[in-house]
């Protein structure tokens, strides 16, 4: 990873200026577009996740369903209000927005836990360097950062063990908690416990699928899930019932020419019914009864009023992808609980702190008092069946019990598994000025695609392979790479051109 000491911006340049003649450049004028764009120092940074995307992390913050007024009507909301100062002196071993593991006794450590020797090269892969516990554990924008490019994600854990949050990031902050605010209201909770900071985390879980099924909207849904037996987690910013291209829905349920309409009745089926359309009515009414799907959509920032290119917008389509997947893992109950017990050294049956449940009951059950006083048929309004929350924790006093009620919330949002999530995926771009929709992007969910792309990064993850250099084609994203000038990946694309013009000097000289 060494940097050799010469400006390979102007060494290429100089080579290519060299190879002009009476009849102009030796390269075809695609050529000339991928040396320029790898030349080239304008900024592509929207695009790049590294630089761009907010990391997934939780705040340790209970999200409340927001009702407007309800803080001037709650004076239980208003204390809570008046004691977050109180409750930003958390615990030291429980940080803010993350929650790492714990730290072994000396006889647990592991030899991937130990640093090597500083004079000797580090060979071990990057799952060991850094998502070993303490460390974090693997997340969606681990996954899928790389897709920019391996080897900017590589020298940014290198540097800095994790994404450095830019100024990019800050705002675009800014705009996800504006949207987050219409939808939730947050209050910082006071955490005794590792146990009790997951369990405000799958308490937030269950309280946004009751806000889905109540309004037909939530944000900022967490989800877990594995990979390769490894625990991976997520936040997806949007969820509804409204599918964002209902044309390319219907496309895809298109039947192929030698299959009839899922509706239509068989000439089989209807000599069977005795010549009647009972088959066809059954069929309208069965296609009439089936529940809502749920639709995922991620939203970006943006300091440009348009839409990525084709090439630029994979990490954005790996992301959504891959929370379609862990979602319809929960969905259908194939996670295994133990696996997040087991890595973040939970304890599944200690029962939560009477601090945490008196807190998180409480504030819960005085937002339901007034959300029952919204009058009836207002979208304010809320079931019942949600407002009882402090029986609610006391009947699922630790994570084990915890965990078991959030399934069974998944189950009743989507009663029909991974089958009621909408295969349709959106991506929607939004000013990191104003907030404003600049557009979206839309596509379906492709199993294949997302299973070939995540064993190819994780065979990078286990240092199974090297990391990879963006394609020439792609030589624009050193744009926005702070580490172009020592990347020999880049390096050697130069020397590669620079050798493609010396090569095509010496024919032409022969001719």
């Amino acid at each position: 990873m060494a940097s050799p000491a010469i400006n390979p911006d102007i060494e290429a340049s100089a080579a290519i200026n060299d190879t002009e003649s009476d009849y102009g450049s030796d390269f075809s004028p695609e050529q000339e577009q991928i040396v320029e764009a790898l030349l080239s120092q304008q900024q592509v940074a929207d695009d790049n996740p590294i630089l761009n995307d907010i990391e997934d992390e939780p705040r340790q913050a209970l999200r409340l369903p927001r009702i407007f007024g309800r803080e001037e009507r709650s004076p239980l909301f208003q204390a809570a209000r008046a004691a977050e100062e109180v409750a930003e002196q958390i615990s030291k071993s429980i940080k803010t927005r993350e929650y790492p593991d714990y730290i072994p006794p000396v006889h647990e450590i592991s030899p991937a836990t130990v640093p090597p020797d500083p004079q000797l090269p580090d060979t071990r892969s990057p799952l060991e360097r850094f998502r070993t516990p303490p460390k974090k554990a693997l997340s969606v924008t681990d996954l899928v950062s790389p897709a920019w490019c391996e080897l900017q994600y590589w020298y940014t854990l290198s540097k800095y063990g994790r994404k450095i949050r830019t100024k990019a990031m800050k705002q675009g902050s800014v705009v996800h908690q504006k949207l987050e605010d219409q939808v939730h209201t947050t209050v910082k909770v006071d955490i005794q416990t590792k146990e009790d900071a997951w369990g405000l985390r799958i308490w937030n879980v269950i309280q946004g699928l009751r806000t889905l099924r109540d309004t037909g909207l939530t944000r900022e849904l967490e989800i877990w899930g594995t990979i390769d037996g490894l625990v991976v987690s997520g936040i997806i910013d949007e969820l509804s019932y409204i599918c964002p291209d209902t044309e390319l829905e219907d496309s895809l349920q298109k039947p192929s020419k030698d299959e009839p309409p899922s509706d239509q009745t068989t000439i089989a089926d209807f000599f069977k019914a005795g010549g009647s359309s009972s088959n066809n009515e059954t069929s309208r009414s069965k296609k009439r009864t089936q529940t809502k799907k749920v639709y995922l959509c991620d939203v970006k920032t943006r300091s440009v009023r348009s839409l990525p290119s084709v090439a630029t917008f994979r990490p954005t389509r790996m992301q959504l992808q891959l929370y379609h997947h862990l979602l319809s893992e929960l969905a259908t109950n194939t996670v295994d609980f133990s696996a997040f017990t087991d890595r973040y050294n939970l304890d599944p049956l200690k029962v939560f702190s009477d601090e945490f449940i008196a807190q998180v009951g409480s504030l819960n059950d005085e937002i339901f008092e007034d959300a029952s006083a919204v009058p009836a048929g207002s979208q304010e309004s809320f079931p019942a069946s949600s407002q009882d929350s402090m029986t609610t924790l006391l009947a699922h006093n630790n994570l084990a019990t915890l965990w078991s009620l959030m399934i069974s919330e998944f189950h009743i949002t989507l009663p029909e598994g991974a089958a009621s999530l909408g295969r349709i995926l959106k991506a929607e771009y939004r000013s990191r000025d104003t907030g404003e929709i600049v557009g979206s992007k839309t596509f379906a969910m492709d199993d294949r695609e997302l299973k070939a792309y995540v064993q190819s990064e994780m065979q990078w993850w286990k240092g199974e392979r090297e990391a990879r250099g963006v394609v020439i084609e792609e030589a624009y994203k050193c744009r926005s790479c702070d580490f172009a000038e020592g990347c020999e990946w880049r390096l050697k694309k130069v020397e590669e051109a620079k050798e493609k013009v010396r090569m095509t000097r010496k024919r032409t000289a022969v001719v």
